[in-house]
């Protein structure tokens, strides 16, 4: 943790940048609690649970080959405040969602909340590597994730607890009010970069970023092993468990957030343990022990305390792979890409998790018991340590400590 605050005092930008992250992403998290709880006492079937779960992936992967290109064009932080902007409003307005007529409603302010969350979270990918490098560049990565992961605990089970004392309006109103003190932070940071705006247009940044991917090919390879982590896209499959095992012990909102603050402690505490040990080689160690992590929980799904216990567990290694394989692509292209193949990175990894939550789903709806749904999302990390162990034969990539 202490090269974590060394980094912080250090680096001017980056704190303020992370501290308005840390509240912009807990914003991000708190209205989950709440949507997740309202669908389940409006009583949707699963396919609804999961279309929701996958509107948050899925304007990610549309507004991707724009975004890039945008984020190659336009001044960060002018960016940056306009999509908090847009997640003002967007959240404020869940509070007009009462019933199931109003799922349209719902379905498009969560399509357009978290377009403008993706988007953001994409254009500060791109500014960290111009701000910092190597192995302050990887540490930089592993706070964000952590940071990531503290807001996602707290906003999980802050707002269980808000859902259950004061209902989901108050819920939606406070989230706002999160954004905006966001919005007033970043207002006042100074952000020093070196930009020069593209005189290509867009259809020729599109194809000038194909061109790229055709002559170095391990970005390619290093999107699709990012991708993998989208696997661990559990919302769906979390609201599902509550609704079939714990529904009757506890309050609906307060299991949600207690199951996924639990995972988010394993989110936090496993960038400290693995930050200093992780590798290329070692990275295919980290998919092995997350497959395994993944068929813990499935095996103690049905316990609700012992679900809490699997949670941490699972959480442990979904941050390290998360983080030290987005660093890995960000030290293997050229900085004059960075906003367009982070955005095109994304976009691969929103697939996965918005696949994710269909199949989830959708297997859900065909009788398939959640038990085995987390096995096979186990399976897929079990292909993702085969497939990088061939990258590493096959591609030249270098480490992220070099």
């Amino acid at each position: 943790m202490k090269q974590y605050i060394k980094l912080l005092k250090s680096e001017t930008v980056l704190r303020k940048l992370s501290f308005i992250q840390l509240i912009a992403y807990f914003g991000a998290w708190f209205s989950n609690v709440a949507i997740y709880t309202l669908l389940l006492e409006m009583k949707v079937a699963p396919e609804v649970v999961a279309f929701t779960a996958m509107l948050h992936f899925l304007s990610g992967i549309i507004q991707a080959p724009l975004s890039g290109s945008i984020i190659d064009s336009v001044k960060p932080k002018k960016l940056m405040l306009t999509l908090i902007t847009v997640e003002i409003f967007a959240t404020l307005f869940l509070v007009f969602v009462n019933d199931l007529s109003d799922l349209w409603l719902l379905y498009t302010l969560v399509f357009i909340k978290m377009a403008a969350a993706s988007f953001y979270f994409t254009t500060e990918m791109s500014l960290l590597p111009k701000l910092l490098g190597g192995e302050k560049l990887q540490k930089a990565n592993e706070l964000h994730s952590i940071i990531w992961s503290l807001s996602y605990t707290l906003g999980m089970a802050l707002s269980g607890f808000v859902v259950y004392l004061l209902g989901v309006k108050i819920a939606f109103i406070l989230d706002a009010g999160m954004f905006v003190v966001a919005f007033l932070l970043l207002y006042r940071v100074n952000i020093e970069v070196e930009f020069i705006k593209s005189k290509e247009s867009f259809i020729q940044m599109v194809g000038d970023s194909f061109r790229y991917f055709k002559r170095t090919p391990q970005a390619v390879h290093l999107m699709i092993m990012h991708s993998f982590v989208g696997l661990t896209a559990f919302d769906a499959l979390v609201a599902l468990m509550v609704d079939k095992y714990y529904a009757s012990i506890i309050a609906t909102s307060l299991a949600l957030g207690l199951i996924h603050a639990s995972r988010a402690i394993g989110l936090i505490i496993g960038p400290i343990i693995f930050g200093n040990w992780i590798n290329n080689k070692r990275l295919v160690n980290v998919f092995i022990f997350q497959a395994f992590a993944i068929w813990l929980w499935a095996y103690l799904m049905d316990d609700f305390y012992m679900s809490l216990f699997a949670s941490v567990i699972v959480g442990l290694f979904t941050t390290t792979l998360w983080s030290y394989t987005y660093t890995l692509l960000q030290k293997n292209i050229e900085s004059k890409y960075y906003g367009r193949i982070v955005a095109y990175n994304d976009m691969l990894f929103l697939t996965v998790a918005t696949f994710t939550s269909f199949m989830i789903g959708f297997l859900a709806t065909k009788g398939v018991t959640l038990e085995f749904i987390t096995i096979l999302l186990g399976f897929g990390f079990i292909f993702g340590a085969i497939y990088f162990r061939w990258v590493l034969k096959t591609q030249n990539i270098k480490e992220v400590k070099n």
